[in-house]
């Protein structure tokens, strides 16, 4: 995910207008767009303090990259020939809650 996405994400998230996290990341509306629109790319420690401000923290994990694309794709399908070997009837409708979607806190 880009820095552009990162702000616009936590911003949305959190429920905040340009104006509103730009107050309290104490950076200008302006620039923020800029961020957002992926204009300008801020630095690190910048996104952090935005990220922070929007209430959510900035972690970076790395994971090296799958180089054996072919052996993924072996296992996608003894994954989903497994998948097939299970009946697809069941027993009648099935009787779980309907829970409403999650919010975060703000």
């Amino acid at each position: 995910m880009d820095a552009a996405a990162i702000c616009r994400r936590a911003r949305e998230q959190a429920g905040l207008s340009l104006r509103e996290l730009a107050a309290r990341a104490d950076t200008s509306h302006s620039a923020l767009a800029a961020y957002e629109h992926g204009r300008v790319t801020p630095r690190t420690d910048t996104l952090a303090r935005i990220c922070r401000a929007a209430g959510y923290d900035l972690d970076v994990e790395l994971l090296p990259q799958d180089r054996d694309r072919d052996e993924q794709a072996r296992q996608l399908v003894d994954l989903l020939e497994l998948a097939d070997a299970f009946p697809v009837q069941r027993a009648g409708p099935l009787d779980a809650p309907i829970f409403p979607p999650r919010r975060f806190a703000q």
